[in-house]
């Protein structure tokens, strides 16, 4: 072997083994100073902070705040009306002897206060009305802030499977790195010796560098995974690095259909609000009607007026009084404004329940098509773990007859590939069926069990 050939293989050598080097301890340095965070206080993090749900809770406070029998028209109106003025005039008088009498800047002035009562006595069952309705919209709110929470649980519990998906592909890749390296040690030797040709330990090199690469690029997409968890999290250190107390994916395999039905028809939340919309358009409608029906109002007032002429001498006069009434009436004729709008609500209600039917058969389609998924998913996942168990005992056995020269380097690297195949199919089909079982359990309303 020449000079220059030795140079090539120090170089290659070292090329490789500095690119290990800095791709694995320095992802394993950085993972010591990361913290901890379990599942539970990923989810409990994000409650407390993602800013979505926080807009979610203002809107229901909103609603809550709205909800008061005197948004509705219950309580009385208590009103204060102050006043005072005056005026400026130049008079002149003729009598009937022809007399003329001027007098010019005559000023007087007037004031007046007075405390007023209203207050609606019967408006058609109007005002109780709108009471429930301010009750159901709250109420609705308070499913809408729900349905966000039970949408922020499932994205949290997503991601955090999902990191350990990639941070096993990760291991997956660090171990083909070292098959290869082996690989690439084994064929040095022989190359050394004499034993193999120069392309076989170049193709090694080669090989050994391509899972180098896969190796580094599934690095960044750890990395993303951790800022999307920081995203949801509301970190305030978005791109702080986090480690999770999690390595393995722990799937539920018991669900069963007929309990997952019976718990979403009556817990989902889209099913809830569906109904809560069609009570509130039901309550629109009796609004409506309440307006052909008498209303009768009660008012009362004390008041205080003064009046000043300047004009008569000494002439000022004081008035206090209490003035109340009852108001009696109906709306007799409204250009049929009235009916038009109760066809309207009619038809509004129709449509509500049309969508509520929508909404319960497109959520029974759901639930039927990921439990489908599911089951389907738990099959894959048994023959998949045969699949790896078969894979590791054929690399075992190629990488003995490897080394014992009995079996070519394309077909070890065939087993390798094997190998890190059903590895990367086995994850994967633990997270699919981790993703059906989140999307069952968001479905039927019980997502909040993540919450332990």
């Amino acid at each position: 072997m020449n000079f220059q050939n030795l140079r090539i293989l120090k170089l290659l050598k070292s090329t490789t083994l500095l690119l290990i080097l800095f791709v694995a301890p320095g992802f394993l340095n950085q993972a010591k100073s990361q913290e901890l965070y379990s599942l539970d206080r990923c989810i409990q993090t994000a409650l407390e902070n993602n800013y979505s749900l926080k807009v979610a809770r203002n809107k229901t406070d909103i609603a809550s705040n709205n909800f008061t029998r005197g948004n509705a028209g219950m309580l009385p109106t208590v009103s204060s009306t102050n006043r005072f003025g005056g005026n400026l005039n130049n008079t002149t008088q003729v009598s009937s002897d022809g007399t003329t009498s001027q007098r010019n800047g005559v000023y007087n002035s007037s004031g007046s206060a007075a405390v007023n009562l209203g207050m609606t006595i019967f408006r058609g069952f109007q005002v109780q009305r709108s009471y429930e309705k301010l009750e159901h919209l709250s109420e609705l709110e308070n499913l809408k802030t729900q349905m966000e929470l039970e949408n922020l649980v499932a994205q949290i519990v997503s991601e955090y499977n999902y990191y350990i998906q990639q941070l096993t592909l990760y291991q997956n890749l660090a171990y083909a790195v070292s098959l290869s390296r082996e690989r690439v040690r084994i064929d040095e030797q022989r190359y050394m010796l004499g034993g193999a040709s120069k392309v076989e330990y170049l193709q090694s090199m080669v090989y050994l560098n391509s899972d180098s690469s896969r190796y580094s690029r599934q690095k960044e997409v750890l990395r993303t995974s951790q800022i999307r968890l920081n995203e949801l999290m509301a970190n305030e250190d978005i791109g702080q690095s986090i480690a999770l107390a999690d390595s393995l994916i722990d799937i539920n395999a018991a669900l069963a259909y007929d309990e997952l039905m019976t718990k979403t028809l009556e817990l989902n939340t889209g099913l809830q609000i569906a109904a809560k919309n069609q009570i509130i358009t039901d309550l629109d409608r009796k609004i409506i009607e309440s307006r052909a029906y008498p209303y009768l109002t009660a008012n009362a007032g004390y008041g205080y007026n003064y009046y000043g002429n300047m004009q008569s001498a000494g002439y000022n006069q004081h008035t206090t009084g209490l003035n109340y009434g009852l108001t009696l009436g109906v709306d007799l004729f409204d250009g049929f404004n009235r009916r038009r709008e109760k066809t309207n609500a009619l038809i509004e209600l129709e449509n509500r329940k049309m969508q509520y039917s929508e909404v319960e058969q497109a959520i029974k389609a759901d639930l039927l098509t990921i439990f489908y998924a599911y089951q389907n998913n738990l099959n894959l996942l048994r023959l998949e773990e045969q699949n790896l168990d078969v894979a590791r005992e054929n690399l075992e056995i190629a990488l003995e007859r490897y080394k014992l020269g009995s079996l070519a380097g394309l077909e070890l690297r065939e087993v390798q590939k094997s190998l890190l195949d059903a590895e990367e199919r086995l994850i994967s089909v633990k997270y699919l069926t981790k993703l059906a079982e989140i999307s069952l359990m968001q479905v039927s309303g019980d997502i909040m069990r993540y919450l332990n």
